[in-house]
């Protein structure tokens, strides 16, 4: 049977060096290369989302693939892609190297320049790993083998224009449809999600910062379990130990997250730091919550820019939110679409603070009355995203995902929701 290999590799000259040798191993099946980590996990989500079977049996990173670096994309494709197994192309193979890309879940390391000797030996070992993992998978245990939960970023274009509200609705009405939802706070110095809830907490997102393998088990004693049937991960009381969180240990939180519950939605508030940042990154899905006022709009321009500039994501892949919205206003949503360049949720949110400001005082937003028009305005943006499989009604306790298809329709929300 052959091996399905593909390569992730940024530079052109690279490139044809890897598909060269590639091409002349035995039994070998090289599939067209992607040229950077957001190609990468994008084509192994969507062979996963139809069959574990479709999956590559061999990936090859090389080292200067981005904007992710190579070390961190390894971890990913590990996380959520078990059945794969990853191979390291790099002109440093020492012992340092070689430790560093086992413990982020490489399967095998190879030195620059190729060598076909070196090359086919890696190969053949990987694959032949990866189809035992593979037959493990078919055993029906209790192996992960999908692409994961959709993941929703929620960020302020700046402070108070109603980014953590947003958050917790949207994971709210995600659980009410069925789906067993996370949400994390990743506004780690000033994070609110506890203060809206009326939660009591020990632990945070802090407290797994420096733990490199998150076993479910550890997951779930960080996780507080709320009367909504939520899982919350919430942010340090004390802010300084936000500092604690680097983007390494965000994307490790999140992979963990994703592949244990089947939306997890973040609040990554208004200031980004290296792990909002690769919150935003790993999203499949960006929103970006602004009121129409001047102040807002040029903060959500500047913050699209910010992202665009460091590569963490484009314009046209992110989503703006009008919050506050009047008819009134001189400002209306599709003058911010312009503004920004980014795609435009078909909802915008109305201006009703009064229907808020008891619940939000009490810190249980939770219980805002089904009739509130704000309310109603988010849960129809939860729809809208694609967490809501059927109408949504609020309602106590955890349920699972009815269905397939709604996991799918989670599964394909980058390509449609931008």
């Amino acid at each position: 049977m052959a091996t399905r290999i593909l390569p992730a590799v940024g530079d052109a000259d690279a490139v044809r060096s890897v598909t060269t040798l590639l091409s002349q191993l035995p039994d070998a099946e090289p599939v067209a290369p992607v040229a950077d980590s957001t190609q990468l996990v994008d084509t192994l989500a969507r062979l996963a989302a139809e069959s574990v079977d479709e999956l590559p049996e061999v990936v090859i990173v090389h080292e200067r693939i981005g904007p992710v670096p190579a070390l961190e994309l390894i971890r990913e494709v590990a996380l959520r892609f078990p059945a794969v197994g990853v191979i390291l192309v790099t002109s440093d193979p020492g012992p340092g190297l070689f430790q560093a890309a086992m413990d982020y879940g490489a399967r095998g390391l190879v030195a620059l320049p190729l060598g076909y000797e070196e090359l086919a030996s890696r190969v053949q070992a990987v694959a032949q790993w990866s189809a035992g993992v593979r037959r493990h998978l078919g055993s029906g245990g209790d192996v992960f083998t999908g692409a994961g939960g959709t993941v929703v970023t929620v960020s302020g274009a700046k402070g108070g224009v109603g980014t953590t509200l947003t958050a917790i609705q949207l994971a709210l009405a995600a659980q009410a449809s069925g789906h067993a939802t996370a949400l994390l706070d990743m506004d780690l110095q000033a994070g609110d999600v506890a203060s809206f809830l009326d939660v009591q907490f020990r632990r945070s997102v802090a407290d797994l910062a420096a733990i490199t393998d998150l076993s479910p088990r550890v997951l779930a004693d960080a996780v507080f379990r709320h009367d909504s049937g939520l899982a919350l991960l919430l942010a340090p009381g004390e802010g300084e130990r936000g500092e604690e969180v680097t983007d390494r240990a965000a994307r490790q939180i999140i992979g963990a997250l994703r592949r244990r519950y089947e939306v997890v939605v973040v609040d990554c508030g208004a200031q980004l730091g290296g792990a909002g940042a690769a919150a935003v990154e790993m999203a499949d899905t960006a929103l970006l919550v602004t009121t129409p006022d001047v102040v807002a709009v040029r903060g959500a321009k500047r913050a699209v820019r910010m992202w665009d500039r460091l590569q963490i994501r484009k314009a046209e892949e992110t989503t703006v939110v009008v919050n506050r919205h009047t008819r009134g206003t001189e400002i209306q949503p599709p003058l911010i679409q312009r503004i920004t360049g980014t795609a435009l949720a078909a909802t915008a949110v109305p201006a009703n603070f009064k229907e808020l400001q008891s619940a939000v005082d009490a810190g249980r937003v939770h219980e805002l009355d089904a009739r509130s028009t704000v309310k109603q305005a988010l849960w129809a943006l939860a729809g809208e995203l694609g967490l809501v499989t059927a109408p949504a009604e609020p309602r106590k306790g955890h349920g699972r995902l009815r269905g397939d298809r709604g996991a799918a329709s989670l599964r394909r929300r980058r390509d449609g929701a931008g």
